[in-house]
């Protein structure tokens, strides 16, 4: 939480700021403030200093074998100094051995000057590897950011607004729990069959080669098909998108006809944890072509949102975005691949449309939008 970290023989890099006014240590500092950037798994963290913020970021890349990067800026209109606990780490330019006073620090701790509106980067290898500086030419944190977002954007994202259940957090949970599934791959087949399923589907989704799990996936549908449950009807769907994207007639077929004998679980009323917030929030949208399935939440009336790419029929997908003329939704949508048929039983039972692209106006929602504020 403070910024300091962790590396894989136990050890702590910690850092600490010099400002004009002391030595301030972030693991005990009260005015550290720490972000996901954009959900991703770029973290930020915030220390105050008499002048304004020194920030760091942290983000990891491929290169060399693999590094992560600790960026250090100063947004403080005075320069400052940043010590790190151990010198085990590569420079962008030579160490340079200069007397650390005012804080008691280890033996192997070095400092780095940083003037006003400057930086420094400090990188830990993964691996052992010949190279003896950081290279100059890795990505900046906001490269690396928008690389993130750019892998989980190949399938379905949302702008929603600010919301306690179904707002924008929501939307942002929905890219940390795909980055979190990138980084770490599926979870344990023996133990957590479902979920494996679907960390599967949401892996083909994002670009994975779907032949790479078969033998898996089949093994994980024979073990949870006999019971109900959401998630299970959740996990299957998301292979049957995997399998959609083989040659596997087969398979498909015979997983067809476990999810026709099964009978369909309700969604459960809270967000559920992890990975499931995403089929979660896909079914507000839309489940097969059905859209807003469960009618118009409380939270949306009055407000634009939007959801892109959202899982229809097969091959399939839509795009659709609300926009609110008076007490009355305005409908615009887009649809990727085949085109389904579209039909909003629970909010507007006379429409339906087989058009690629559109809008409609919808009927006002029984429970009214309120435009007062």
């Amino acid at each position: 939480p403070s910024g300091d970290v962790a590396v894989a023989d136990g050890r702590l890099l910690e850092w600490f700021v010099a400002a004009d006014d002391r030595w301030h240590v972030p693991s005990r500092e009260p005015a550290v403030r720490q972000r996901r950037i954009d959900d991703t798994p770029v973290t930020e963290t915030r220390v105050r200093v008499p002048t304004g913020d020194v920030v760091q970021r942290i983000y990891s890349v491929a290169d060399a074998g693999g590094i992560t990067v600790i960026e250090i800026e100063n947004e403080s209109t005075l320069p400052v100094a940043v010590a790190f606990s151990h010198r085990d780490v590569l420079t962008e330019r030579p160490i340079v051995d200069v007397p650390i006073d005012g804080i008691d620090l280890p033996a192997d701790a070095f400092a780095l000057p940083i003037g006003h509106r400057s930086s420094v980067r400090v990188g830990l290898r993964h691996h052992p590897s010949s190279i003896a500086t950081l290279p100059t030419s890795l990505p900046t944190a906001a490269q690396v950011v928008s690389g993130w977002l750019a892998l989980t954007e190949r399938t379905s994202r949302f702008a929603l607004p600010d919301g306690e259940v179904l707002g924008a957090a929501l939307a942002g949970r929905v890219v940390t729990e795909r980055c979190e599934l990138a980084l770490g791959g599926p979870p344990d087949l023996g133990a957590e069959p479902t979920a494996f399923l679907l960390a599967c589907g949401e892996l083909v989704r994002l670009g994975d080669e779907p032949t790479t799990w078969l033998d898996d996936i089949a093994e994980a549908v024979a073990r949870v098909a006999p019971t109900p449950g959401w998630d299970i009807d959740a996990g299957l769907r998301a292979v049957r998108s995997a399998l959609l994207a083989t040659h596997e007639r087969r398979a498909l077929r015979d997983l067809d006809r476990i999810i026709a004998g099964r009978a369909v679980s309700r969604r459960p009323a809270r967000v559920p944890d992890g990975l499931w917030c995403v089929p979660w929030v896909e079914s507000w949208f839309a489940e097969g072509g059905a859209l807003f399935p469960s009618g118009w939440p409380v939270e949306w009336l009055g407000q634009s949102i939007e959801a892109h790419r959202v899982p229809t029929v097969d091959r399939s997908t839509v795009s659709i975005a609300v926009r609110w003329h008076g007490a009355r939704p305005a409908l615009l949508w887009e649809q990727h691949g085949e085109a389904a048929e579209l039909s909003a039983p629970a909010i507007a039972p006379a429409w339906r449309s087989q058009e690629r692209t559109g809008e409609t106006l919808l009927p006002e929602p029984a429970h009214r939008p309120d435009h007062s504020n």
